[in-house]
């Protein structure tokens, strides 16, 4: 009897054991399966918002309860860059991987041409289903990368697009009706692309507006009462965006998809105003950037390492499991995601070139300094041609006119531009105080020199031969007859030169 109870309980014991390591087994699997399940991947594009532009980077007065609660539950990056300060040039150099002079893309609205590789068509061929909402701006040939297109339509207009006439003007309108639409059982990409902040900025697209005094003026921007009014426009917008990033992240998480989707939030560019978009300095091409992904990344973390938009195409394939392509010019930054400290870069590139007027200008910038080459000095800094119909210049001309602007705020109107300029953004975030002529700062300028000359060499970027006649007349933002719309490619412009012909508008009247 004794005999028979012990092995009764051997068995009980030994069938207990199975039991349990044929659950462990099953859950391992189990985890093994969800570990090795593709992630889905939502990258979300404000246009025209600088970093400095939302709450959670510091901005006192600016509502962004969503993207403040995306920043909490995954990390935000302080030092994060575009590859170019303006609007077409900065996607095609998004979904190609490359700086805007390797894309054949580098001036406004030129398209992507064929041939030049994406990354959300290596995630199509890889078995992602991909969709884009919204803005599109970024060629013909691209169209066919994604399987579901529902771009914001909206008609040209050479002094103002009217976006009051499309939808409710955000861009974002259809961004759930894209998730909706997607097939289960697939893992996806999505592109959304809002037109918020974008100009013209209307009044009453709020039912909280927010007032003139709310504004928070930088230093090279008069602060006047047409000033402040823009301001207030353009932070409306800022918070409706907000809004539809709630609705997406809501949207996630009723699919049941949150944990293994990685949502990046950035800005094409900076803020349209004068000495932000299109110009080299912070606020232009710093970026708010912000990525949750609940499977991977610790909630509430902040990283200070120095990333770039480049980086996003080589990233995203990387996380997908799949090689980044060679030709691509950025890195792998999924090892600063996943809690790798090591540093990947030590500075970052960037580039101004055409758009609305010509412009080539370059610049380096490490933690501490930028250093700016403009390579055609006799042109001003002429903010875009949107910019110029707008109030903030309509008023910062008032002003200049009556000699009140001060040195910072004159910046726009000098001619010529110094060929180089030295900035110490720690002392100095405005980048007001050009240390370029300081004797104590020859030993950084040589330094940046360097770094730029250096970049310039690795990734093959040249001074064009001729330069590109300017589509708005400076004076008053109204079209010249070199605007011509939808864009030539850059091989169409670069075979009429060879012609010895400049393209013109056969449509325009004086």
């Amino acid at each position: 009897m004794r005999f028979m109870k012990y092995f009764l309980i051997i068995v009980v014991f030994l069938l207990a054991f199975a039991t349990s390591y044929k659950l462990k087994k099953e859950v391992e699997n189990e985890v093994t399966v969800n570990t090795n399940e593709k992630p889905n991947i939502v990258l979300i594009i404000a246009d025209d918002v600088s970093w400095s532009d939302i709450a959670v980077n510091g901005h006192p007065n600016i509502k962004t309860p969503n993207l403040d609660k995306l920043a909490k539950d995954g990390m935000r990056f302080n030092e994060a860059f575009l590859t170019t300060s303006s609007c077409s040039p900065s996607r095609t150099s998004i979904i190609s991987g490359l700086y805007p002079h390797n894309t054949d893309a580098e001036q406004l609205s030129w398209p992507l041409p064929e041939g030049k590789h994406t990354f959300v068509q290596q995630l199509k061929n890889a078995g992602y289903w991909t969709g884009l909402a919204g803005k599109y701006h970024l060629g013909d040939p691209v169209r066919d990368d994604f399987d579901a297109l529902l771009e914001m339509q909206w008609k040209d207009a050479p002094i103002g697009l009217d976006r009051r006439l499309v939808g409710d003007g955000s861009g974002c309108d259809e961004w759930i009706k894209l998730l909706k639409s997607r097939p289960k059982g697939k893992p996806f990409f999505t592109w959304l692309a809002s037109f918020d902040a974008h100009r013209p900025f209307y009044e009453n697209i709020s039912d909280t507006p927010y007032k003139p005094e709310d504004a928070v003026i930088p230093p090279y921007i008069p602060k006047t009462e047409a000033v402040k009014k823009d301001f207030a426009l353009y932070y409306d917008e800022i918070t409706r965006m907000d809004d539809y990033i709630g609705k997406v992240i809501a949207e996630l998480d009723q699919q049941g998809v949150t944990d293994n989707t990685l949502v990046l939030f950035i800005s094409d560019n900076g803020r349209a105003f004068p000495r932000d978009k299109t110009t080299l300095y912070d606020g232009g091409i710093k970026t708010p950037w912000i990525v949750k992904w609940p499977s991977k990344i610790e909630s509430g973390r902040i990283s200070n390492h120095l990333v770039s938009s480049v980086d996003i195409a080589s990233t995203f394939m990387s996380i997908a499991g799949l090689k980044p392509l060679e030709e691509f010019d950025g890195k792998d930054i999924s090892p600063l995601l996943l809690g790798d400290p090591k540093v990947i870069h030590e500075e970052i590139y960037a580039e101004d070139h055409f758009h609305d007027f010509e412009d080539y200008t370059r610049a380096v910038r490490t933690q501490r300094y930028k250093y700016i080459k403009n390579f055609y000095p006799d042109l001003p800094n002429t903010p875009s041609a949107d910019v110029l119909r707008d109030r903030s210049w309509k008023s910062m001309l008032e002003e200049h006119e009556a000699g009140r602007l001060n040195v910072a705020q004159k910046r726009c109107f000098e001619i010529p531009r110094p060929t180089e300029e030295l900035f110490d953004i720690v002392v100095d975030p405005f980048e007001l105080i050009n240390l370029a002529q300081n004797k104590d700062y020859i030993n950084v300028l040589n330094d940046m020199r360097a770094r730029l000359k250096r970049i310039r060499k690795h990734t093959n970027d040249y001074l064009p031969t001729e330069r590109t006649p300017d589509d708005f007349f400076r004076e008053t933002g109204l079209p010249t007859k070199y605007r011509i719309r939808p864009r030539p490619s850059k091989a169409v412009y670069m075979k009429a030169r060879k012609a010895g012909n400049v393209l013109t508008n056969p449509d325009f009247k004086e």
